[in-house]
């Protein structure tokens, strides 16, 4: 028989482990669908793991998808890391976009190149206004940050619908729900010929550098995490629950908002109801995947943007349907979750027991 073991301690081997063996099982599963869908179970891995990577052009493609869901995920990881739930950066996103977007909107063909730095920074503004919502209505009405977060996706949707249907709406655009293109000057730079991938990458890379040094190099980044793990001994020491709620929504606001700008202002190239693509969500798995660790995120942001990739792939080629990028996503998580379990306890072998009135 199988028993679970508490261990005296968390287990450091699995808490790296877990992960790959998390991503282990998702392949096992994902093979056992292939085979039950009737698609060849090699051609489907081969189109989630290899046609992503196989070409620079993949790789920049990769890359494009990864941006804002590392960008995403580093701020999520300030708001976990600190105990404070923020589960909406998918509206802090959309919102980040739509107000880089008006931006965009008033540039022209004389404007300069200096419109891209204000659409950044409109985006970042505007991703931590919609955060700093939530933050205002948990410190003030003491409300769960979780539903209030998570209900303001829905307005943000709403918001970016009205308008793109209303005043926003291209007039030339034979009444498509869609701005006008934005203005080549407004275009996030592109890192070379040939590719979509943008300055964005570079954004987050720097990012994942700030971060690491916030978490665990300065006092306002232990005060953080301290108070997320022990808040009555943040309360002893004298740090700030209030500040830390402020600075946890308002940093992770803000850098949904800044994957928000560099997405319409980059890819996109304009506003439309299809902006708000699920990286907000996806961005909660790539933070735990990644172990809330910036350099784990690094590589849980590819392994994502991965499955977004393949499940794009998998639609036009296989024949299957989109959605199965999303049945990936919770099979990773659920894995992990499972997987997990082997941090804080052993597996043990055990001898069944001895039925009464054996001889």
């Amino acid at each position: 028989m199988l028993k679970l073991e508490p261990r005296p301690q968390a287990s450091q081997f699995w808490s790296l482990a877990s992960p790959v063996l998390a991503l282990a099982v998702t392949v096992v599963i994902g093979v056992i669908l292939f085979v039950a869908l009737g698609k060849d179970p090699v051609r489907g891995l081969q189109v989630f793991f290899w046609e992503p990577i196989k070409s620079p052009y993949a790789l920049g493609e990769l890359m494009v998808k990864a941006t804002p869901l590392l960008i995403i995920a580093l701020g999520l990881a300030v708001c976990f890391r600190s105990n404070v739930w923020n589960i909406g950066a998918e509206g802090q996103f959309v919102i980040g976009a739509v107000v880089a977007g008006g931006v965009a909107l008033l540039a022209d063909k004389d404007t300069g190149r200096w419109i891209v730095v204000a659409i950044m920074l409109a985006g970042v503004l505007g991703g931590m206004a919609w955060a700093g919502i939530t933050a205002l209505l948990r410190d003030k009405f003491n409300a769960n940050e979780i539903l209030v977060s998570l209900m303001l996706v829905y307005v943000a949707v709403q918001i970016l619908n009205y308008m793109v249907f209303g005043p926003w709406k291209d007039p030339a655009g034979y009444n498509f729900p869609q701005s006008k293109n934005f203005e080549a000057v407004t275009q996030i730079p592109r890192l070379m010929q040939g590719s979509r991938m943008s300055i964005g990458i570079l954004i987050a890379m720097a990012g994942v550098a700030a971060l690491w040094v916030f978490l665990f190099r300065t006092r306002a980044g232990f005060a953080q995490q301290v108070g997320g793990l022990a808040p009555a001994a943040a309360r002893y020491a004298g740090f700030s629950s209030r500040k830390a709620l402020w600075l946890a929504l308002l940093t992770s606001g803000g850098a949904a908002g800044l994957a928000g700008a560099l997405e319409v202002a980059g890819p996109i190239g304009q506003l439309t109801p299809y902006v708000p693509a699920g990286y907000g969500f996806a961005a909660i798995i790539v933070a735990f995947v990644g172990r809330l660790h910036p350099v784990g995120m690094f590589f849980s942001a590819i392994l994502m943007s991965m499955f977004y990739i393949g499940g794009e792939l998998a639609q036009s080629r296989l024949g299957l349907p989109n959605s199965l990028t999303g049945v990936f996503q919770g099979l990773l998580l659920f894995s992990l979750l499972a997987c997990d379990t082997l941090m804080a306890y052993r597996i043990r072998f055990v001898a069944p027991p001895a039925l009464k009135g054996a001889n």
